[in-house]
């Protein structure tokens, strides 16, 4: 079928491609990179076939996009494809189809194309627009059916150009039949792509076009004895002479090739456009030798010569003259040769091509210096200014007498060594001034030297740039302290350089005395480039002679060094890829290179054939194998083979290291025996055990919350001290077909849900449920926690301790012989669970008739009682912990409960999915861990930088989401151990951090938002600031832990001679968690009495300014279910101060709550129950006593709304806001709603600042009049400018809750969308479509979203069943009432649709949903938080 085309006007080449590139894109990701393809934007949207687009300075989501294994088409500039070479050669690997267009312009972008020659893709080159996208359709096209990726490369016209565009593609093309051809299939590797099969499928994609392209075409004299063969489009042949155009470059066809030559062409010459070229030869001419030349034992009747003809000017802009010479020069040639034919035609070259000179190095210098190590010109290239090769003096010192010191390597290690020991203290000296409060530090300065202290390693971090302003920095501030002097005379060494020593295989004769040994195990950041010269095929040394050591090898056996074995002329792109490795390794590295020379020489007048021929036989024959090995890598991804062969010496190496690792994580076991005679087995050699031990006890628990856990471990404890031999396990940890060996089991169970058993003894009960076991010689006892208040209603009283009543009903059906009757815990007794667990015990005993035995003291010493939050905090070294052990721990995902509670000080929170526990557990798998990590952010105030910061983290550490916290922060989720100190360094780099973000400490200070209000908003902004800062925690673990390479304080186990101190907390920091919030009347959109420490600013009588602030305290929602001694509680006004004491009071309240705190019982121990405790008359006078003076009366304001402004608001003179909606905080890219990747567009072209809201939404700040237009397309064109929501969705907010929280006990954020869209229906019924109503849902009561002074609440009790509370106040300043407990779905529509159609019919003006309901007595008005459960 004939193609139907149109004619395109497209407004440059890369926008026509890019329009070609999404015209196949129906199950394909198309991505656009690099600012310069923006106007491709309008052209893309319009394909209906486009699934994604992201127009992106940055490589993230087409990196993303890939490693998700998605097809991926996108347009990158020619340098991004250097730091694409790892995605190219996964995407080989794992047969993706993956295509790049790439516009090329210049002699540079030719050689970065060529630069990825070897990761496993096909290269294609089109000569025009028109071209360009028929080639973008082919490529597409190629690549889907041969699962191979491509790099297609175009000409970059910048003007408008005119071409024939194909859309919709499929309807005119049968793609299918294309893709799957009979016969067709053929396997594709990543070491030696199909030649003969991509050829075919090209041309076959070529030939849907008409018959005008192949993927090589000849023209020209038919009997030419000169023949060019270009990359691309080349000159036009005159004379006899001819041009061989080959469009696709890798893998280069040889039948192809040669049947478009003619018989007569005796001389062939590669016209290349390359620069930066590490080899005299250029890329083509080898893969004209491979395809044209006789392999080992092939025969050819003259073979034509191959001349390499290498300049930086395109072949295409020869003229016939100016060809008629080069062919003139290349006639007198009668061997392999290279020249420039610029040179011989006379074409002077663009300035600036040729390269940079060195310090003290000519160009002819450098020339001869290349000629002799060609990978110098790589780490050139790949390092620029950074490069430092410690030995590189003179060649001699690589190619001279190995006895020479300077040839020696110790020669360069010193100088190096010196350099890392020198950057080791200026690290030190960075940390003490950083964490020493006395040194006045500018704030410049400060985040400067954070930044460094964070990416110090980092390449992209400590660059020159840094290096130099920090050098300026601190010249202008060195006097104000010795500690800022200390560091500025350390300031050499703050850039990051590549270092590197060079030389040759003499070093391998005697690895010690060379002092190769002491560079690879002293554990510094040194790279080594050895290159290995013996010709192929390699002769063994005589006996006698000095043995060569294998150095790669040997650093392998090591075991703490990069190793790459690479050969430049075999693969190009491997040998860039090994030498970035290298570089970035935290550690030694060592790239062995291989380059075969005659007598010690390498030059250019050495044969490039017989380079190449050595090189591929090496290489193919497995006696010079190409890989790369990350020892830091996991066991199976340490070693990647970049070739097909290994010698045996490395197979051998790789065998031994698996079958250690094997060993290591084997567990002994019985094979080939029946398996119900090894459980015998074992029962039988158990009891034989444990008539030595003394009686055996197993204790079994289920347990969500702990409480079960520590109740079963306290019956093991008492079971030690009788001399019991006691195992306690979870239930799902133990095979029910094991009950009949056990003697005596007691099981305890908490209660879950409705009634159900905790999510790690399902599997357990399940299976005790079906089991067809004899227990007859078994005895038990069940001991139950639960609440009997829990479901109030008089029928649902059979969901209390229904598990563990349940587990002993069944275990006495399988003939057990009870102990004791089953024991029942009551949340509800006075002393809780604990009650009836102390009886339940007395009885167990009793009935045991066990006394406690001598050994009880040992028994006591085995399992120590757990210890408390505050013994943990006061241990912990301030905040070390072992944090720095366990995150280093490679062996599992999670750490231990101590860890994680001094974790969240840290700013971050271990969770797991709990969608994956059962299964995950059910496999015995280790749960799915994770990490929950939220940023430090005062006021809620982030640059587009810090945005896309965390935007690039989400991708490559998070579960590319992020979440806009009610905190008013980033929070990220997903995070793995074995990534969190590289996130937190990133988040660190980003300007921000996460320390007292979580924890017993003041956590993120809040602000207002109100963009009616940013007059005013500077001032809080820096108030929130302030007090942050002021409040922060002083111990240095934190820089330690995640931001300096070594322990600068001591070891973070240590417990003692660690010069640390916490002058605001003390070593047990605050009893519980400590919020502030700022508000600034009228509006309270930060709910600011929610918080234990409020401040709601006065203004003066214009209202312009503020004055000062009414201090309120005892504000927090946290609370459990039917426990009435918890409660939510709305802050009481404390006073007034004027502005300028704000801080100071911030400070003296939390001192007291410090000192005066519960620190026995952590539900009483939060700031508004010691207020409550107290009163606050008191608190008025302890306040006032170290303050030093007294609070002024309160004075007057009013709050009357508590939500966010959206869209547009005029603030400032010549200023903008727009506030947008974001259900429920989640920042996420999802089908139809790329959100995720629309703000970060938003966040590269935005100039101003973004606030976070408390609610969860985001505002895009500080707009320019100029620039409002430009946003408002860009917001419109991803739909950001979106506000067609009902009042009630505006208004609604919902914590994380499942999959991740582990408190969670039901839905909130994943289910609130769909509720609130069940309830519009009612709204839209009523005509209440524009009438706020705040409404918010959390999934457990501790009220991380607010929800009790909400005027619709929904609080998580179940699974699917929620508390639902009415009331609230508008503007957040009254707390809501219990409507109904336990409701599901179904009766929350029941319920509130009425009362929603009576306040439509029934309010006064103006009058709000919360107070309408109080004042219809549907519920009962909430005074304080005492009488918040009194119905």
């Amino acid at each position: 079928m004939a193609l139907q085309t149109s004619e395109l006007r497209a407004p440059s080449a890369v926008a026509a491609v890019a329009y070609a590139a999404a015209a196949t894109a129906d199950s394909t990701t198309a991505i656009v990179h690099s600012a310069a393809t923006a106007t491709a934007g309008a052209l893309i949207a319009e394909s209906r076939r486009l699934a994604k687009l992201a127009q992106a300075v940055e490589l993230g989501p087409l990196v993303a996009a890939t490693a998700a294994g998605e097809a991926v088409s996108a347009v990158v500039d020619a340098p991004s494809l250097l730091k694409l070479i790892p995605v190219l050669r996964d995407a080989a690997q794992r047969k993706q189809a993956l295509v790049l267009h790439v516009p090329v312009s210049s002699a540079d972008d030719v050689s970065d194309v060529l630069a990825v020659r070897d990761a496993g893709c096909a290269l294609l080159r089109s000569s025009s627009p028109q071209q360009a996208v028929d080639f973008a359709l082919v490529a597409s096209l190629a690549a889907r059916r041969l699962a191979i990726p491509f790099v297609h490369c175009f000409p970059g016209a910048a003007g408008p150009v005119k071409v024939l565009a194909y859309a919709p593609f499929a309807e005119h093309v049968d793609v299918a039949s294309y893709l799957d051809p009979a016969g067709a299939a053929s396997e594709v590797t990543t070491a030696q792509l199909p030649a003969e099969a991509a050829h075919t499928a090209v041309a076959q994609a070529m030939a849907l076009f008409g018959d005008h392209y192949a993927p090589v075409e000849y023209a020209g004299a038919p009997d030419a004895p000169v023949v060019y063969a270009t990359f691309g489009t080349g000159p036009e042949p005159a004379g006899p002479t001819g041009l061989l155009q080959i469009s696709l470059f890798r893998p280069l066809s040889p039948q192809a090739l040669r049947a478009a030559l003619p018989a007569t062409a005796a001389r062939i010459i590669a016209l290349e456009q390359v620069t930066r070229q590490p080899t005299p030869w250029g890329p083509l001419l080898f893969d004209l030798a491979g395809a044209l030349l006789p392999g080992d034992g092939a025969a050819q009747a003259r073979p034509p010569i191959l001349l390499d003809a290498v300049s930086t000017v395109a072949p295409a802009e020869f003229t016939a003259e100016q060809l008629a010479r080069v062919t003139e020069h290349a006639k007198g040639l009668d061997s392999p040769a290279h020249f420039n034919p610029a040179e011989i035609a006379g074409i002077a070259e663009a300035a600036g091509a040729a390269s940079v000179p060195l310090a003290g190095l000519s160009l002819e210098e450098q020339q001869q210096r290349v000629e002799n190590i060609p990978y110098g010109q790589l780490l050139r290239e790949l390092f620029g200014p950074r490069l430092h090769v410690a030995n590189a003096a003179e060649s001699q010192s690589i190619w001279g007498d190995a006895r020479s010191s300077t040839t020696n390597p110790e020669f360069g290690f010193g100088r190096l060594a010196a350099d890392e020991r020198g950057r080791a203290r200026l690290a030190q000296a960075v940390t003490a001034a950083l964490r020493d409060v006395s040194v006045p530090l500018s704030k410049r300065l400060h985040a400067a030297l954070n930044a460094w202290l964070g990416g110090k390693d980092s390449a992209g971090v400590a660059t020159a740039e840094l290096a130099a302003e920090l050098g300026d920095l601190l010249a202008a501030e060195r006097q104000a302290h010795p500690a800022i002097e200390a560091v500025h005379a350390l300031r050499a060494h703050f850039a990051r350089r590549s270092s590197w020593l060079v030389g040759a295989d003499e070093w391998a004769y005697d690895i010690g005395s060379s002092g190769v040994h002491h560079a690879i195990s002293s554990g510094l950041n040194v790279n080594m480039l050895v290159l290995d010269t013996a010709t192929y095929p390699f002769v063994a040394e005589h006996k006698g002679a000095p043995r060569k050591k294998d150095i790669g090898l040997y650093a392998m056996n090591y075991g703490s060094t990069y190793v790459a074995s690479v050969a430049v002329y075999a693969s190009y792109t491997q040998v860039l890829q090994a030498l970035l490795e290298a570089d970035a390794f935290p550690g030694p590295a060592v790239v062995v290179a291989y380059l075969p020379h005659t007598n010690g020489v390498f030059s250019a007048s050495y044969s490039p054939i017989e380079v190449l021929q050595q090189s591929k036989r090496a290489v193919d024959s497995g006696a010079w194998p190409l890989y790369r090995w990350d020892p830091t890598l996991a066991a199976d991804q340490r070693f990647q083979l970049d070739s097909e062969k290994l010698r045996r010496s490395v197979e051998d190496f790789l065998r031994r290291d698996n079958a250690l690792a094997a060993i290591g994580s084997a567990a002994p076991a019985l094979g080939g025996i029946d398996s119900a005679l090894e459980t015998r087995a074992r029962g039988d050699v158990d009891e034989l055990v444990g008539g030595l031990r003394g009686p055996p006890l197993l204790v079994l628990f289920a347990s969500d919350g702990g409480n079960g856990e520590e109740a079963a471990r306290r019956v093991a404890r008492q079971g030690r001290r009788r001399g019991m031999d006691v195992r306690c396990l979870g239930m799902d940890e133990f095979d029910v077909e094991e009950l009949p060996f056990e003697k005596t089991v007691v099981a305890v169970v908490s209660t879950a849900g409705q009634g159900e058993v905790p999510t790690n003894g399902r599997e357990f009960f399940k299976s005790l449920q079906s089991a067809s076991v004899n227990l007859s010689e078994t005895a038990y006892a069940v001991f139950g926690l639960g609440d009997s208040h829990y479901w109030p209603r008089e029928e649902d009283a059979i969901f209390y301790n229904k598990p563990a009543r349940d587990i002993d009903r069944r275990l006495a059906e399988l003939s057990a012989t009870r102990i004791v009757d089953v024991g029942l815990g009551d949340d509800q007794d006075a002393d809780g669970w604990e009650a009836g667990f102390t009886d339940f015990e007395q009885l167990l005993w009793a009935a045991l008739n066990i006394d406690v035995v001598g050994a009880a003291g040992q028994a006591e010493e085995d399992e120590e009682p757990k210890r408390t939050d505050e013994e943990n905090k006061v241990i912990s070294n301030y905040l070390r912990g072992t944090i720095a052990q366990a995150i280093a721990d490679p062996s599992c995902g999670y750490v231990d409960e101590w860890d994680g509670k001094l974790l969240k000080f840290h700013g971050t929170y271990m969770q797991d999915d709990r969608d994956l526990r059962p299964e995950r557990l059910a496999r015995g798998e280790e749960k799915a861990f994770s990490f929950m990590i939220r940023v430090r952010l005062p006021g809620g105030i982030a640059t587009p930088a810090q945005w896309l910061a965390m935007d690039r983290l989400a991708d490559e550490h998070g579960n590319h989401t992020m979440k806009i916290t009610t905190r008013q922060t980033f929070q990220l989720h997903g995070v793995l151990k074995r990534n969190l100190r590289e996130t937190m360094r990133g988040i660190n780099r980003g300007l921000m951090d996460t320390i007292a973000a979580c924890g017993d400490v003041n956590r993120n200070v809040v602000a207002s938002a109100n963009p009616q209000q940013a007059h005013l908003q500077p001032e809080v902004a820096q108030l929130a600031a302030d007090i942050s800062s002021h409040l922060l925690p002083s111990t240095s673990a934190y820089h330690e832990i995640w931001l300096a390479d070594e322990l600068v304080a001591g070891g973070a186990e240590q417990t003692s001679s660690v010069e640390d101190h916490e002058p605001l907390y003390g070593a047990a920091y605050l009893p519980r968690k400590f919020k502030i919030a700022i508000a600034i009347p009228p509006e309270n959109d930060v709910d600011v009495v929610a918080y234990d420490l409020g401040y709601i600013a006065i203004l003066d009588s214009s209202g312009q300014s503020i004055v000062g602030y009414n201090i309120m305290i005892g504000g927090g929602m946290g609370m459990t279910h039917n426990n009435k001694k918890t409660y939510p509680r709305l802050a009481s006004c404390l006073g007034y101060v004027p502005k300028d004491k704000a801080v100071i009071v911030a400070e003296k309240v939390m001192v007291v709550q410090r000192d005066h705190g519960d620190r026995t019982n952590r539900k009483h121990a939060r700031l508004k129950y010691t207020v409550d405790d107290h009163g606050m008359d008191w608190w008025r006078e302890q306040v006032e006593e170290r303050l030093g003076f007294q609070l002024e009366a309160p004075r007057p304001y009013e709050f009357t709304r508590n939500g966010d402004r959206y869209g547009w608001v005029k603030t400032t003179r010549g200023l903008n806001n727009f506030t947008m909606f974001i259900q429920n905080g989640r920042v996420a890219d999802l089908p139809g709603q790329p959100l995720k990747t629309a703000l970060a567009e938003v966040a590269r072209a935005h100039t101003g600042l973004f606030r976070l809201t408390c609610n969860g939404h985001l505002i895009i700040a500080d707009v320019r009049d100029e620039d409002v237009g430009r946003m408002s397309e860009l917001l419109a064109k991803h739909r950001l400018d979106n506000l067609d929501y009902s009042a009630l969705r505006l208004h609604s907010m919902a914590c994380v809750a499942l999959p991740t929280c582990g408190l969670a006990m039901a839905e909130s954020e994943r289910y609130l969308p769909r509720l609130i869209d069940l309830l519009d229906a009612i709204i839209d019924e009523a005509g209440l479509r524009n009438d706020a109503i705040v409404i918010r849902m959390t999934g457990c009561p501790n009220g991380c979203a607010r929800p009790y002074n909400a005027e619709i609440a929904l609080v998580g009790k179940a699974p699917g069943t929620y508390n639902l509370y009415l009331g609230g106040s508008h503007s957040g300043e009254r707390l809501n009432k219990i409507f109904r407990e336990s409701v599901d779905e179904d009766q929350i529509l029941q319920l509130l649709g009425p009362v929603i159609k009576q306040y439509a019919l029934e309010r006064n003006g103006g009058e709000r949903f919360g107070d309408f309901v109080i004042r219809k007595g549907i519920v009962k008005a909430t005074r304080e938080g005492k009488d918040f459960h009194d119905v």
